[in-house]
């Protein structure tokens, strides 16, 4: 599914003064809190120390589970462990935090979760959903330590297709904690175990059934703040690893899993997206045209998106493009037969979001449902506190998401407002990655070194979306999160 994917992990004491006061005028704006009251403390704290998880557990600590996350974090939601079948197809095992175990609903915990909605990311820090000493400690799936899980089985057959979904409460034992890097290097090296070997294998299927649906991923490069040795920072474009790709597809086999039990169970929240407007997308295929890239009459773009490479900046600008087909996602809460618009147009089939209840509210509820769907209990078993939600949690989580992506590109203009503060009036290599439908001599431009990006005019001519082009720079401002080029041609 497409993404615009953001990392930044920057020690508080290494950014420039006026950085810092950007960024909390920033987090005023937006209402994002600095720290937990008192008693939301306290109650995470008592949560912490409870002892009595492993009761009526299905004990899974012998099933060796990993988890893949960026380097670093400590708030791990999920651990997988894959296998092969008897019959020729494979096994998904894969634990989530059980974090309905240790947030009492209607308790402090709950009630800051719920005005918090997600965890808020930015280059000086994260603004975690729940107190690290839960979402980072006595809750996060770290290795070598028992730990309480929504333990999800996905049977697929040899093509990747679902054949079987359970999920379980269960007692987990992750046995490392691995990086994407240290995934994809182990791979391409010939050295990773079965485990990661099934995860390539896994995860390339359920990409091509992916396409087969007419779903997309898109690969658009991470915007990436790198902190060296002398105390300095710059932003650089990282390629996505295939290891990530194929790590995700399992997160998003499990959404969908978790989507069909809701519907034939009759209850459950999906996460939605309409299908893209065919005004867009017959914009795009101008897009295509302008830049040069072939994009035949009969080929759908999903089927196009796959071909593309995000480290050519012609396909590069495409990509950028291409995000913008994808408006108007929402949840959608029901009871009883599935509403219509409940399909998610980028996956191209129902979801639901599901594994990452340490860092996302409304994951919490949804897997409430799927444990009691699972367990036989059907709709009547959903706990009532997740029913109750179904009015105000959509809404609740369309507003968060919201806060938080503003949250995220307005942090990412500020730092590179910081690289290219003292630079006006000299002259960087980038490319037009997108001109203004009214007027085509407004853009945006992605520039070269550092990587950043600002808006552009001409003045004499329309600017050439997908080249690479000499642009000035004209203003730069931290306060006003501006960054403003030139191009003459």
């Amino acid at each position: 599914m497409p993404s615009r994917h953001l990392r930044l992990d920057l020690p508080a004491s290494t950014v420039p003064e006026r950085v810092r006061v950007a960024f909390a005028r920033l987090r005023s704006e937006l209402s994002i809190p600095e720290g937990f009251p008192p008693e939301v403390l306290d109650e995470a704290r008592a949560s912490a120390l409870r002892d009595d998880y492993a009761a009526e557990r299905l004990d899974l600590r012998d099933l060796p589970f990993v988890t893949i996350d960026p380097p670093g974090s400590k708030d791990l939601d999920q651990a997988v462990h894959l296998s092969r079948s008897g019959a020729g197809g494979y096994v998904v095992d894969y634990a989530i935090a059980d974090v309905g175990r240790i947030v009492q609903a209607g308790g402090a915990v709950d009630t800051e979760a719920q005005l918090r909605g997600v965890t808020f990311y930015a280059p000086d820090g994260r603004t975690p959903l729940h107190p690290p000493v839960l979402s980072e400690d006595s809750a996060s799936l770290l290795p070598g330590v028992d730990r309480a899980a929504a333990a999800w089985r996905i049977e697929l057959d040899e093509r990747g297709e679902i054949l079987d979904v359970t999920v379980r409460r269960a007692l987990v034992r992750s046995r490392a904690q691995l990086t994407y890097t240290e995934v994809q290097d182990a791979l391409d090296a010939g050295t990773a175990d079965e485990v990661l070997v099934l995860l390539r294998e896994v995860g390339a299927l359920r990409e091509a059934r992916e396409r087969d649906r007419g779903g997309v991923s898109i690969d658009v490069p991470e915007q990436n703040v790198t902190l060296h040795d002398d105390g300095s920072y710059s932003i650089e474009l990282r390629s996505v690893l295939p290891a990530e790709g194929w790590n995700a597809q399992i997160s998003l086999l499990t959404g969908i899993a978790a989507a069909s039990l809701m519907r034939t169970g009759e209850i459950g929240i999906l996460r939605t997206l309409p299908a893209s407007d065919p005004r867009d997308v017959e914009r795009l295929r101008r897009t295509a045209l302008a830049i040069g890239i072939d994009w035949p009459a009969e080929v759908p773009y999903a089927e196009l998106l796959g071909t593309l490479d995000s480290r050519i900046p012609q396909d590069a600008a495409f990509l950028n493009e291409a995000t913008s087909l994808f408006r108007g996602a929402g949840y959608l809460a029901f009871q009883g037969p599935v509403p219509e618009g409940s399909e998610h147009a980028a996956i191209a089939a129902e979801y639901s979001h599901v594994t990452a209840p340490l860092r996302r509210l409304v994951d919490r509820y949804t897997t409430e449902i799927c444990l009691a769907l699972s367990s036989g209990g059907g709709a009547a078993a959903v706990p009532s506190w997740v029913v109750d939600a179904f009015v105000d949690l959509p809404k609740t989580m369309s507003r968060s998401g919201q806060r938080a992506s503003s949250f995220e590109r307005a942090s990412i203009d500020i730092v590179e407002a910081a690289l290219l503060t003292g630079a006006v009036g000299q002259t960087f290599r980038g490319v037009v990655v997108d001109v203004d439908a009214k007027d085509p001599r407004k853009g945006l431009v992605v520039v070269d070194d550092p990587a950043v990006r600002g808006t552009v005019t001409s003045g004499s001519r329309d600017l050439p979306l997908g080249e690479s082009v000499e642009v000035e720079l004209t203003e730069v401002s931290i306060e006003d999160r501006k960054i403003r080029f030139s191009y003459e041609g």
